[in-house]
């Protein structure tokens, strides 16, 4: 075959492969047969290895094939991919259509018309195309920069190479992408075949799925897609959101056949409440429903506060709850040596992940549910991600069932438990214990902490089990044929590790006095213990007045951090650090701008910036002479809401208080 017959006939296997990869995964309705299929694309790998300058960018064979990579490139999206707002009830539903004709200066009886689409459980992306041929792709990121994941993305095979018809110069198109609950179950069970840790739900799964630097793992995840709208677009004039999935669905996309446009907020409502009964009917994961404003003209009119449209939210489905057995209940020691009561279950899927265990919190609230072993239980996951235990089914006791009693001696090590007055824990006395010890070493080297990158719990349990560490000062003792002598450690491992910690010397105070691991001094309060008192010797000499006079700390942490000091281990940990030269001071912070308009106001973030991290955020703040906290109330000014605010957000709208959004807190700066 000459070249120009041979590229005549890749344009044609191009087209028709193209084709029917679009009837089979997206409009599920194949035309050929699957040996039909594999002739093609046979045939189309042959001409193009023959003729290597004829391959097309839109070719099916680059669907998968690129090398691996070292790490992802970065990508800037052309117009931010917005967070959402979220509602939890129909009240919150009807309180956000108020908020948008109070925007829009409409009467609150007049109906906005709406479009519903089922909030799928999986990764953002958006999609570039230019002259109608896919060049980039990425993930969401922070909202304004994403990874570039365009070889992964390929492999998809509901993603359109090229578009179909005659799409736009520019496109960017936004959607998700998602793990099918079939493939979930057949990808766990090939892991665990494989002896290798399965995946807790397809959301993860399909997030690490196009994570992977290798191409060729992600093909073969068999991961889907769904699209839902559009960045940045030329060439196009649309009056709706149901425009935009209408152009989305004419140019090859997967668009989701439950979508629909709905008359008013009442029937918004409906739809979230049909669709969270029959949410467990798809063969995906949802987690709510999305609803926006179907009017491009309303939304260009509503704006957005932040990184959230207010034309749009998210209705959050109640957690999903499922029955099990109670088979055991066990005790787990943590840092500060409290007892934590875990109900061991019968394995149930909640809300797309495996659940097993359960916190019971302490004794108080074991007695308050009344939970005994061999219960039948309710379960769900609090805030989507932690399981609970919500109520015992006593009319299915048997009589079999067994009380729980919290044990006298710690279960680790032995020694006598006590509850201490005001609380509601049991706790081991022995500030030897190796559960203790464990959870210390693991608090003191975690990311926010020390940083002590290779100190997992694989390597603390085996130096605890060899008595090679009684604290945390004494990780720096550590030598290189200790190290190298434990299991699944090698020499360079061993090496990468003493790198770890001897770079960890260097953290600033914030994260030395967290990682000293004072009882209710979590990084927040670190820092403003670290910009008050500016070393270790001057916290340590602190008294509690002293501590408790100081904004943010009260009585209770002010109690603890004298308790800590008071104790001979605490003080000999910090001697060694010391010795191996840990003795950070805060740094020193630039004299307030003088005449700012907002110093003495007291300032609250909540959120994710984009600008700047939210220390930084706050040091600006501290450096005009203004002040920060970590919680609303009334004699807060100003709350900054960044991405994904939380209830802190809530409450400053509860209390009146005057609410920013990074822009406008930027001006103000």
């Amino acid at each position: 075959m000459d070249r120009k017959s041979a590229a005549q006939r890749i344009a044609e296997l191009t087209r028709l492969i193209n084709r029917a990869d679009h009837l089979y995964y997206v409009l599920d309705a194949p035309e050929i047969s699957d040996a039909e299929y594999d002739r093609l694309r046979r045939e189309l790998q042959e001409l193009e290895e023959q003729f290597p300058e004829l391959r097309r960018p839109d070719s099916p064979t680059q669907r998968v094939g690129a090398p691996p990579v070292e790490e992802f490139g970065t990508v800037r999206h052309r117009t931010p991919m917005l967070s959402l707002g979220n509602a939890f009830d129909f009240e919150e539903l009807r309180a956000f259509d108020e908020r948008l004709k109070r925007r829009l200066g409409r009467d609150l009886d007049a109906p906005i018309e709406y479009i519903c689409e089922l909030k799928l459980d999986g990764l953002a992306v958006s999609l570039t195309y230019e002259e109608g041929v896919l060049v980039r792709g990425a993930t969401r990121g922070d909202g304004t920069t994403g990874e570039d994941v365009t070889q992964n993305l390929r492999t998809i095979r509901s993603i359109p190479l090229r578009l179909h018809g005659e799409p736009p110069p520019l496109l960017e198109a936004r959607g998700e992408v998602i793990l099918a609950r079939d493939e979930f179950e057949r990808l766990n069970k090939r892991r665990r075949r494989a002896g290798e840790a399965e995946f807790a739900n397809p959301r993860n799964a399909a997030a690490g799925s196009v994570r992977q630097l290798d191409a060729s793992v992600t093909a073969q995840r068999r991961l889907s897609s769904f699209f839902y709208a559009l960045g940045a677009v030329e060439g196009v004039s649309l009056g709706t959101h149901q425009d935009e999935l209408e152009l989305l669905k004419s140019l090859g996309f997967l668009v989701n056949e439950h979508t629909e446009a709905v008359p008013d907020i009442e029937a918004a409502g409906e739809y979230c409440r049909r669709w969270g009964e029959r949410r467990a009917e798809l063969p995906y994961e949802i987690d709510g429903v999305v609803v926006k404003a179907n009017s491009l003209a309303v939304q260009a009119a509503a704006g957005h506060v932040s990184r959230s449209p207010r034309w749009a939210i998210a209705y959050k489905f109640p957690a999903e709850q499922q029955v099990t057995v109670v088979e055991d209940i066990v005790v787990q020691v943590g840092r500060t040596g409290a007892l934590t009561p875990v109900a061991v279950m019968k394995p149930v899927l909640v809300d797309g992940s495996v659940v097993s265990r359960a916190t019971l919190h302490n004794e108080d609230e074991i007695a308050r549910k009344d939970v005994r072993i061999g219960d039948t239980v309710v379960v769900q996951k609090a805030g989507d991600v932690i399981p609970e235990v919500v109520r015992v089914l006593t009319e299915r006791r048997s009589g079999a069932e067994r009380e729980f009693v919290m044990p006298d001696r710690c279960p680790v090590c032995g020694s006598p438990v006590a509850r201490r007055a005001g609380e509601a824990v049991l706790r081991c006395e022995n500030p030897l214990c190796p559960a203790q010890r464990r959870a210390h070493l693991k608090h003191f080297a975690s990311r926010n902490a020390m940083d002590i990158e290779g100190l997992g719990p694989a390597l603390i349990e085996q130096l605890v089990e060899n008595d090679l560490v009684a604290d945390a000062g004494d990780l720096y003792g550590l030598k290189l044929e200790q190290l190298a002598g434990l299991e699944h450690m090698a020499e360079k491992s061993a090496q990468n590790l003493l790198d770890s910690l001897e770079a960890s010397k260097r953290r600033g105070l914030p994260q030395v006095i967290y990682a000293l691991g004072i009882r209710h001094v979590g990084a927040h309060i670190a820092e403003v213990l670290a910009n008050h008192f500016g070393s270790l010797d001057a916290l340590a000499g602190a008294s509690q007045e002293e501590l408790a006079a100081i904004p943010e700390i009260g009585e209770t942490i002010a109690a603890s951090i004298v308790a800590f000091w008071s104790q001979e281990r605490s003080r000999r940990l910090v001697e060694k650090l010391r010795a191996v030269g840990i003795d950070p001071r805060a740094e020193t912070v630039t004299e307030a701008t003088p005449g700012w308009a907002y110093a003495g106001k007291t300032f609250v973030f909540t959120g994710a910036l984009q600008a700047m991290p939210r220390a930084q955020a706050e040091q600006e703040v501290k450096r005009r002479g203004g002040r920060t906290s970590s919680s609303v109330s009334k004699q807060t000014d100003f709350v900054v809401a960044g991405e994904k605010a939380g209830s802190k957000l809530q409450k400053a709208e509860e209390l009146g208080v005057t609410v920013l959004s990074e822009q406008e807190f930027l001006a103000l700066l």
